[in-house]
């Protein structure tokens, strides 16, 4: 059994709590997930829907994929703005919770990236990653 990890948002109110490992940790470089991060890609993790526990309040903003129109929704702290966890259309068993939300150091490396075309030319992930 995994250790219990909780993500937060910014002002601590939305909280997500895993108790197992990640199915899947990932780097996306869309254009998208560059906007919603505010950085230059997005880190996640995904969990077994039954494994997460979420508290607190949340608003949600569903966007469409500009790729295959697959509908993702984000759902983020009412109070700071900082998205703490989301789903997915093609995966609606999973939930996808930004790695920077554990604020966890120690918190396993992505084993894959996506969207390699989007992604910002000085970016350099390891070799090693699934593209």
């Amino acid at each position: 059994m995994a250790d219990t990890r909780t993500a937060a948002c910014s002002c601590g109110q939305l909280t997500v709590e895993v108790e197992a490992e990640p199915v899947r940790i990932s780097v996306c470089h869309c254009l998208a997930c560059q906007r919603r991060t505010g950085s230059a890609f997005g880190v996640q993790a995904r969990f077994e829907r039954d494994g997460v526990q979420v508290s607190g309040r949340f608003t949600e903003y569903v966007r469409l994929s500009d790729e295959d129109g697959e509908e993702r929704v984000f759902r983020f702290c009412p109070e700071c703005g900082a998205t703490v966890f989301y789903t997915t259309g093609d995966a609606p068993e999973l939930i996808a919770v930004p790695v920077g939300a554990f604020a966890d150091p120690s918190f396993p490396p992505p084993t894959r990236a996506v969207y390699g075309e989007r992604q910002q030319p000085w970016v350099r992930l390891p070799d090693s990653l699934d593209r």
